[in-house]
């Protein structure tokens, strides 16, 4: 049973976030590792994000939709990385509860935004490989900003309803965190009392934001697998096969750990083993997305060379 702060039950004010080593030699080549990994992420995804922005023959739904998908990467990366820069030089590990409520928030709706943004993203490469005559019809620019602002309105909804009640437990005993930032599973972990209903809950939710998803995902790519073995020549399949490989290598990079780090059973919960999966799927998946978006693309080549006034790329 909960008993409220001031009646007979201590309250944990702030935690004590474990983070990778106690090393303070490793926890400066850490630091310098991952702050190199961090500005690479934030300067990659803001890249591609000027480059849409500048380059006018860019503003299509396709490119609208990557620009949004390097948001939501910068976004939470920038909502783990700093904290756990400063942590890595810093004696003290705390952060204060409020700051730890908004952190898994924050870090969450991201999180989760990007769940569903890989349908929508998904539904583009549909469209356009089995219906590309009508693409620009099917996708309007007011159902493309309606399908974004869903997905985000969604994230931050779901979000809140496993924020809050994980936050709500007692936390009345141990504050040590083992992760290095606040991840919902790894706080729940220190409650003064049984969870399992809450991660009942978690578990509906990540049904709904994982496996529908991936369900929808694997949909869309089934009909455009169907789409291209019909294409008769060989340039025409590989050209369809291209459009969508960098989505799908997207897609695997972040969904691969996210599931099982969320919907594996708890009797296989292992701190450092999940400290080292949530590292991958949002810092590397962070730094990767700019890598094999810019790389497989000729269109963000070009614009990077005329934004940089070298003309378009001959190629």
């Amino acid at each position: 049973m909960w008993t409220p702060p001031g009646q007979n039950q201590s309250w944990v004010s702030e935690f004590i976030l474990l983070g990778f080593s106690g090393d303070p030699t490793f926890n400066r080549i850490l630091f310098i590792s991952f702050l190199l990994l961090y500005l690479s992420s934030v300067l990659g995804n803001g890249l591609i994000i000027a480059l849409i922005c500048l380059d006018i023959q860019l503003h299509t739904p396709m490119y609208f939709f990557l620009c949004i998908l390097s948001l939501l990467d910068m976004g939470c990366v920038t909502t783990t990385m700093p904290q756990m820069l400063v942590h890595l030089l810093a004696r003290s590990q705390t952060i204060s509860f409020a700051s730890c409520w908004l952190q898994m928030y924050v870090f969450g709706a991201l999180g989760l935004t990007e769940c569903i943004f890989f349908v929508v993203m998904a539904y583009d490469r549909y469209v356009a490989i089995c219906h590309p005559l009508h693409y620009t019809v099917i996708l309007s620019w007011g159902l493309c900003i309606r399908l974004a602002a869903g997905t985000w309105a969604c994230g931050f909804f779901f979000s809140l309803i496993h924020t809050f009640l994980t936050m709500r437990l007692p936390y009345c005993g141990p504050n040590v965190v083992n992760h290095y930032f606040c991840e919902g599973p790894s706080v729940r972990s220190l409650a003064c009392m049984d969870t399992h209903l809450i991660e009942m809950v978690d578990l509906v939710i990540s049904v709904f934001m994982v496996v529908a998803p991936l369900s929808l995902i694997l949909a869309s790519y089934i009909r455009i697998g169907q789409t291209i073995i019909k294409i008769k020549s060989t340039q025409g399949r590989c050209k369809a096969f291209s459009t969508c490989a960098s989505h799908v290598t997207v897609v695997t990079l972040f969904y691969a750990p996210a599931t099982y780090i969320y919907m594996r059973p708890n009797s296989s919960y292992s701190p450092e083993q999940d400290k080292q999966i949530s590292l991958f799927y949002n810092v590397f998946t962070a730094f990767l997305n700019p890598v094999v978006y810019s790389l497989r693309n000729k269109d963000i080549k070009g614009a990077f060379l005329k934004v940089m006034g070298w003309g378009r790329v001959p190629w």
